[in-house]
């Protein structure tokens, strides 16, 4: 189903955006100091994630392990950028934390690590894997009775992992309506054009074919995203699937929809032009 939606207060999606940009710059900066991670996919999310964290979801930085807190599961893991930036935003890390990126005993490594970052539930890496641990934190709600919603971000080149079906099957047979999937569409993976390697289209019949209530968003467009995270709290018995077209690198015009940026750090040149784009004129201040 194409969402539609109704005009949205101009004020949150004007702050919405605000904290997308703010999550982009992060990204841009913690991997250029790095030398090494990956902006494309981290980028192509970063309007998913920020209304995920300012809207969406419940949740509270000052008690990471809240009973009742909404779950996130990043199943692409090598996004982590994105997921940094937001919990410091969100106040769960300090943001100067961010510049140590990858470094030699920092808690922000390539991947995320539950055990040493504040509000992420799950350490995620291996492809495939995320969605069927959502799946047991949402059957793991419906069971204790906590109201808490589960949600899922995972790749399209994720989506060519066999699990990631195996899991949408048991999701569907457990009516799991507190599990609200994502797909970051960008159709672009480390080798190339996802619909060129391995094509997942059309990723609306299949997941409606597997049982979930589907929607499909622009996912640069914050209305669209917010609207469509309300519908999915309103679905009964069914698990929620927003595939969310978007644009990998989005923000920086050199890097939008170039497979090269997958997994590659700017280096200091490009991430000062990368940071003006963002509106930041002094990459040292911000």
């Amino acid at each position: 189903m194409k969402m539609t939606t109704e005009p949205l207060g101009q004020e949150l999606v004007d702050c919405l955006e605000k904290k997308a940009q703010i999550i982009r710059r992060d990204i841009v900066k913690m991997i250029s100091l790095a030398g090494s991670g990956h902006p494309g996919g981290s980028l192509s999310a970063a309007d998913i994630i920020a209304t995920l964290y300012f809207n969406a979801m419940r949740h509270k930085p000052d008690n990471p392990k809240w009973e009742e807190r909404d779950r996130f599961v990043l199943s692409k893991g090598h996004a982590a950028p994105v997921l940094y930036a937001a919990l410091a935003e969100a106040g769960y890390i300090k943001r100067e934390v961010l510049w140590t990126l990858r470094k030699l005993g920092s808690p922000l490594q390539g991947h995320p690590d539950m055990h040493k970052v504040p509000g992420v539930e799950v350490s995620t890496g291996s492809l495939g894997q995320g969605l069927a641990v959502g799946c047991g934190m949402a059957l793991a709600g419906k069971l204790d009775n906590l109201d808490y919603s589960v949600f899922v971000l995972i790749g399209d080149g994720e989506s060519q992992e066999g699990e990631i079906w195996e899991a949408a099957m048991m999701a569907s047979h457990h009516k799991l309506d507190n599990l609200i999937a994502i797909t970051d569409y960008n159709d672009l993976q480390i080798d190339g054009r996802v619909s060129e390697i391995k094509d997942v289209s059309p990723l609306d019949k299949k997941w409606e074919a597997f049982g979930w209530h589907v929607l499909q968003v622009d996912g640069h467009k914050m209305a669209e995203l917010v609207a469509a995270f309300d519908e999915a709290k309103t679905i009964k018995d069914k698990p929620i699937m927003i595939v969310a077209k978007t644009i990998k690198g989005k923000g920086v015009s050199f890097m939008e929809n170039e497979v090269g940026w997958h997994g590659v750090a700017p280096t200091e040149e490009e991430m000062v032009t990368a940071l003006a784009e963002l509106g930041v004129a002094d990459w040292e201040s911000w």
